[in-house]
């Protein structure tokens, strides 16, 4: 019980803005309509066993900010151990911040990204109802229960219900791209194929727009870091 209370206490920092690369325990009795501006490192969990999946979800929409044309960037890669999404997000969300993480500092925040999405969806019935999209995406594959079974282990490859969720969570802007190769071309360059909270690039009120986090997807069921 005393991990629950932990995660709980985890969500309430993200949910509240108060998240940041540090722990920060001072209660917040504002609403959840604040958003996250980075994830937390604390202590990390169990090792995971390498593994190589993800998930994709359906094609950007036409009138998308993200549209099929072909863009340059750097990639930075991604362990491959199962968390290659909540790696690959909670790097670009360092770097839209100016910071640099460790691989500790790494690991342990994918991890707390991950127990945030499992505390929205499977340990807290009002929250869940927020996301009605990842619930689709979810349920599509499998049973809700069998869903949060397999989230709690730090192997568990996230995808498009994770997304989904992190993107309101963390009022982040995220975009996946695959490799122009996978899409028929010869270059080497990136074609856009889902975008995720597209509505956190425009102002929150008084707070700034938050930068786009793009992430590669390959053939290979991995996320990296598009910079």
């Amino acid at each position: 019980m005393a991990g629950s209370s932990s995660n709980e206490a985890i969500l309430q920092q993200i949910r509240h803005g108060v998240a940041s690369f540090e722990i920060t325990s001072s209660p917040v009795a504002s609403v959840s309509s604040h958003c996250a501006r980075s994830p937390l490192p604390f202590a990390s969990l169990a090792n995971a066993t390498p593994r190589f999946f993800a998930r994709i979800g359906r094609p950007v929409d036409a009138g998308s900010p993200a549209t099929k044309k072909v863009e340059r960037y750097s990639v930075r890669k991604v362990t491959g151990d199962g968390r290659c999404l909540f790696r690959a997000l909670v790097k670009g969300m360092a770097l839209n911040k100016g910071m640099a993480l460790g691989p500790r500092e790494e690991r342990e925040s994918a991890d707390e990204l991950r127990m945030a999405v499992k505390e929205v969806i499977c340990d807290n019935d009002k929250e869940r109802l927020r996301y009605e999209e990842a619930l689709v995406a979810i349920t599509v594959e499998e049973s809700l229960r069998r869903y949060c079974q397999r989230i709690g282990r730090p192997d568990f490859w996230g995808g498009e219900a994770e997304l989904l969720v992190l993107s309101k969570l963390c009022c982040q802007p995220i975009v996946v791209y695959i490799p122009e190769h996978e899409h028929g071309g010869r270059g080497s360059g990136f074609i856009p194929i889902q975008e995720y909270g597209s509505e956190f690039r425009k102002d929150l009120k008084k707070e700034k727009p938050q930068n786009v986090v793009r992430l590669l997807y390959t053939g290979r069921n991995h996320y990296d870091l598009l910079v």
